[in-house]
């Protein structure tokens, strides 16, 4: 079996997986905190809004071609001087983990970031989610905060913990 391979995600070729893959995450997990699974119909939105920014969508793929996970970021908030700061997201399909997948993918990201003079990504975590905790940590993000009690899901309220990681760029930041 050969090593999973980076590619860049697509909504033609990756959009079912991806939300397969979401999916699961919201039905089986607090990694997401939505309700209702979302729709195929969605994820023409969700692309179009990862291209128009300019963000990345990386995914992991066998030698098949099927997508193992996936990771990608984009606005953190929606004013100005937040330009340099991304939210980051890595999701890896439930019977892949444990395979060393979403740190490859959480460094991908990391390079993206760096080579779009982005100057900070967040992680917003459930404070129970102990490995992608784990997996944030290795890389160097720090944790900047606990937010208790923010969300419910499952009939329990849920802690959101975030974790940054500052990068070097932008070499020449500007207002504006």
């Amino acid at each position: 079996m050969s090593e999973p391979k980076l590619v860049p995600c697509t909504h033609e070729r990756h959009a079912p997986a991806i939300l397969a893959i979401f999916n699961d995450a919201i039905v089986n997990s607090t990694a997401l905190y939505d309700y209702q699974p979302r729709t195929a119909e969605s994820m023409v939105a969700w692309f179009a809004a990862k291209q128009k920014g300019g963000w990345p969508v990386i995914g992991l793929e066998d030698e098949a071609g099927a997508l193992l996970g996936f990771a990608s970021y984009g606005s953190f908030r929606a004013y100005p001087a937040y330009k340099y700061t991304m939210e980051h997201s890595v999701y890896v399909r439930n019977d892949q983990r444990g395979r060393g997948l979403g740190k490859r993918l959480l460094q991908a990201v990391i390079a993206e970031a760096r080579a779009h003079d982005v100057h900070a990504l967040v992680g917003a975590i459930d404070a129970a989610n102990a490995g992608s905790i784990a997996l944030h940590e290795r890389l160097g993000f720090k944790s900047v905060g606990l937010m208790p009690q923010v969300g419910f899901k499952f009939g329990r309220w849920l802690d959101l913990a975030l974790y940054q990681l500052t990068l070097e760029t932008p070499a020449q930041p500007v207002d504006g």
